[in-house]
């Protein structure tokens, strides 16, 4: 799938200031800057003639990769003054390059491929916020552990292609962490697989599509963390039922199926699928029970 350009982030808080998706080109480096001292954000791609002027704009912050050639990679890590980077459709071996930009704070990977080792960030100390979208080699994340400054992390798949998560332990290396998000994923840890979030003390936001995890995931994050921080895209909270589309009700989880409003049986279906939801939620309560009291 070609890249949406759409604007996935949540822009709520100070999470991210980074120029939306859709408004790259206009920070275009395919043309001769004059006032070069002026320029914060810029775009470069491999098709840019003019792409190493911006090794000449000393208050440069803000840098879009779009499909950037090899030369432009390797010469990118000179600019370690700038804050906030994306990078998208990239093939590479590493992204040891990304190491080298000490001073970054807000980071976007799209449709990165060919690596699978996400260690160099651990250098990125500054880090506040991370959006990964379609990491094809990628399904260990436990390279982001000890980003102590991290306050935000996002972990998406797309439609055609879901991205591989193989646990959650990462997590707890994360101790900061206030916005969890989960898109187009799949899950590769048994239920329940969210224990490590537990450990997480400033945790104020899961941001995961309602058809993303096992119902039992979703009863057991509402049970855990009770305050209204599990929501799905525009922020409204999770129910374990929901409309979409008319004459359906939809059933949170994977796979959950749904309800069709015209069907003689509908409100019946409904209400056995809201039974289970609510002994999914009373089987999650015993879990963090003996989670809380190990010994007993």
């Amino acid at each position: 799938m070609k890249h949406h350009f759409g604007d996935f982030l949540d822009r709520t808080g100070d999470y991210w200031t980074i120029v939306p998706n859709r408004e790259r080109y206009a920070y275009s480096a395919n043309h001769e800057i004059k006032d070069k001292d002026a320029v914060k954000i810029l775009t470069i791609t491999k098709h840019d003639e003019h792409w190493k002027q911006v090794f000449d704009c000393p208050n440069i912050e803000e840098l879009t990769l779009h499909e950037p050639s090899k030369e432009q990679v390797n010469e990118i890590r000179k600019l370690t003054q700038i804050k906030r980077l994306r990078v998208t459709h990239l093939r590479t071996n590493d992204i040891n390059f990304i190491a080298d930009l000490i001073h970054i704070n807000e980071l976007i990977l799209e449709y990165v491929s060919g690596f699978s080792d996400l260690t160099p960030l651990q250098k990125l100390t500054n880090i506040k916020s991370i959006h990964f979208e379609n990491l094809r080699r990628v399904s260990n994340f436990d390279g982001l552990i000890g980003l102590d400054s991290l306050r935000y992390l996002h972990i998406d798949g797309t439609l055609d292609w879901k991205q591989p998560i193989e646990n959650f332990s990462f997590l707890e290396g994360l101790p900061n962490l206030e916005v969890f998000g989960l898109g187009f994923v799949i899950n590769k840890t048994q239920y329940p697989a969210f224990l490590p979030l537990l450990k997480l003390k400033k945790i104020r936001k899961i941001r995961v599509g309602m058809a993303t995890l096992d119902t039992k995931e979703y009863a057991f994050l509402e049970t855990a963390f009770p305050d209204k921080v599990c929501c799905h895209y525009g922020d409204l909270p999770w129910t374990p039922c929901y409309q979409i589309s008319d004459g359906y009700i939809e059933f949170i989880g994977k796979g959950a199926g749904n309800a069709k409003l015209s069907s003689v049986n509908a409100n019946e279906k409904i209400e056995a699928f809201k039974q289970k939801y609510e002994s999914y939620k009373h089987e999650a309560r015993e879990i963090l029970k003996g989670y809380a009291n190990p010994d007993n």
